[in-house]
């Protein structure tokens, strides 16, 4: 049944912490992720597959990234179970400890050159590990914020949190552009690329000292107190809650996609067309910059005019970009490929980020709520993230170096997005539903009993 929404508790300096600690983790997570991306880009290709064909080697390097993907849902699943269970924070300790000693460990590989290919091999496996941590990181990140945000604030509040990717994104980035325009290319390749892994030590001592001083949400320990806590989380999704985990799912694809495609693809593309590879990072970097700024702000609207015309809006965006994208790197100007970058990181990725972070958690109930968000999250990010690396660049190379099909492939991604906002996505914003919570959110004095799932998108359930 529906739940009128009663003033939050949390007091300002216990939600500051918990924001804090949330990006600081989050930072912590993705700056071992995608370090990784970076790293495939500029080093992977020569330093573990130097025996094949540049062009051959980089989709290599790309498919032992897209692995790490592959081992998210696995995480998704397990981690949310235990964060809906056991609790938030401890889910999320362990998250980072697993993904944070992966990336170090990466730094210390022997390369192909020593052990052959067994050095991609256990490359590999890393990669497993990693993933399978950072698939239960994002789900009970957002979480923690977002159940103890005000609600008229939660979009606002809880899109700081996603700060924490396009951060990661920007120290390993900026750590390679100072690496690569600092040594030469042989330095590089022999040791310089294993600098930002070993620094990740660092990041990850960080993020666990400030997320072990968060405590659980008031949501969380009223949800397991109530008699709903037998049941298993996956069960009460697959039972109440499948249109919300399929328009989820499909509604992640757009920002999945984009944000490869925009720092990763692109630098690849703009180097094998003969542009100097620490210009394109430059340009990254500095779109990057922007997004930071763009993300609460969007956040913010999101509590305003609601989550899905602003979800909308940016994916519409990004298809219109796609294009653009490839003849703006072509271009081989500057100003023309941080404008792109611009228009397509800081507003269409970020107007796609910036309201999952309480769109996702606010589409289910409190008691499954770590488990439905991982699901949407992490299968989303498998299926559009995932391999797209691999497939983009297998595409380009089809076509004969034409991005054609790689911009074919990039919108059909987009269009799946943008169906399911149109016809399966609900709006859940409180404010946009007269002070309604769209899904039981799991405070002590509401009921929680679930109602049936909606019959259409333009009428959401209130469970």
């Amino acid at each position: 049944m529906s739940e009128t929404i009663p003033l939050n508790e949390t007091p300002p300096k216990e939600l500051r912490r918990t924001v804090g600690a949330s990006v600081v983790g989050t930072v912590a997570e993705y700056y071992d992720f995608f370090i990784y991306g970076t790293a495939s880009a500029l080093a992977f290709n020569k330093v573990f597959f130097p025996e094949v064909d540049p062009t051959v080697g980089t989709l290599a390097a790309f498919s032992t990234y897209a692995v790490g993907f592959f081992a998210r849902p696995l995480g998704g699943l397990v981690w949310g179970h235990i964060g809906d269970r056991v609790g938030r924070k401890q889910a999320l300790v362990f998250t980072l400890l697993l993904t944070g000693l992966g990336t170090f460990v990466v730094g210390l590989l022997p390369t192909y050159e020593h052990i052959g290919i067994w050095a991609a091999v256990i490359l590999v496996l890393v990669r497993l590990i990693q993933g399978f941590g950072v698939g239960g990181e994002q789900g009970g990140a957002v979480l923690l914020t977002a159940e103890k945000s005000p609600p008229g604030k939660r979009g606002f509040l809880a899109s700081f949190v996603q700060l924490g990717s396009p951060a990661a994104y920007l120290i390993p980035t900026g750590l390679f552009a100072l690496l690569t325009t600092q040594l030469s290319e042989e330095a590089f390749l022999s040791w310089g690329w294993r600098v930002p892994f070993l620094l990740s030590i660092f990041v990850v001592a960080i993020g666990l000292f400030v997320r072990m001083k968060v405590d659980e949400s008031e949501t969380f320990k009223a949800a397991k107190e109530t008699r709903e806590r037998e049941t298993a989380p996956l069960k009460v999704l697959a039972r109440d809650h499948k249109r919300e985990l399929f328009g989820g799912l499909c509604t992640k694809f757009v920002e999945a996609a984009v944000f490869p495609f925009y720092t990763i693809f692109l630098v690849a593309y703009g180097t094998e067309h003969g542009i100097d590879k620490g210009m394109i990072l430059n340009a990254v970097m500095i779109a990057i910059a922007c997004e930071l700024v763009a993300i609460p702000l969007l956040g913010r609207l999101t509590d305003k005019v609601g989550r899905r015309p602003v979800y909308l809006t940016a994916a519409l965006l990004n298809l219109v970009l796609v294009v653009p994208a490839f003849k703006a790197i072509e271009t081989g100007d500057m100003a023309v490929i941080v404008a792109l970058l611009v228009a397509g990181l800081a507003l269409g990725h970020a107007g796609t980020y910036a309201p999952q972070a309480s769109y996702f958690p606010e589409l289910f109930p409190a008691r499954a709520r770590y488990s439905g968000v991982s699901v949407v999250w992490q299968f989303g990010s498998m299926i559009a993230s995932g391999p797209f690396t691999v497939v983009a660049s297998a595409l380009l190379l089809a076509g004969g170096g034409s991005y054609t099909w790689v911009a074919v492939y990039v919108a059909s991604l987009i269009v799946v997005s943008v169906v399911a906002l149109v016809f399966f996505m609900p709006e859940t914003a409180p404010a946009k539903r007269g002070g309604v919570e769209y899904a039981d959110w799991g405070r002590a004095e509401a009921a929680a009993e679930p109602a049936p799932a909606a019959a259409s998108a333009g009428t959401p359930a209130r469970h």
